[in-house]
């Protein structure tokens, strides 16, 4: 089983982007570090380039904190609202709504150390998916 500690570390992330609504396809290139952050939380901060459609490359960066207990984990926007909550077991789901935009997500780590983030953005702002494969650096 996968432990918060697994996590602790820099991983290289390759994320694709198809957006639904413009047409458009991007791909963001970059970095994830996990770092302890107090007791049970480990802060994400990822860096890369992203390019969008023929756009010039721009960097990019976002920060998380993931709270970790036992198979939990609650992933908290960087100033401390809650964002979504998974179980680490293969195959785990959650949902965030924003406004009227359905952010879904979909962890897989059968491969681990190597796994996936998909995200699938629905609203009547959005629509886009989002596949991000993690490994480590």
């Amino acid at each position: 089983m996968i432990s918060a500690t697994d996590f602790e570390g820099r991983w290289q992330i390759e994320r694709s982007i198809e957006d639904h609504l413009t047409g458009l396809n991007g791909w963001f290139e970059g970095t994830a570090d996990f770092a302890p952050n107090g007791p049970g939380q480990l802060a994400y901060t990822e860096k890369g380039t992203l390019t969008m459609g023929s756009a010039a490359p721009m960097r990019a960066e976002r920060r998380y904190i993931w709270t970790i207990a036992g198979d939990t984990v609650a992933v908290l926007f960087d100033d401390g609202r809650p964002f979504h909550s998974f179980d680490l077991r293969d195959g785990a789901q959650a949902d965030h709504l924003c406004g009227d935009d359905l952010y879904r997500v979909e962890y897989r780590f059968e491969a681990w150390p190597r796994w996936r983030a998909k995200w699938s953005v629905t609203g009547p702002r959005k629509d886009y998916t989002m596949r991000s494969d993690f490994c480590r650096a």
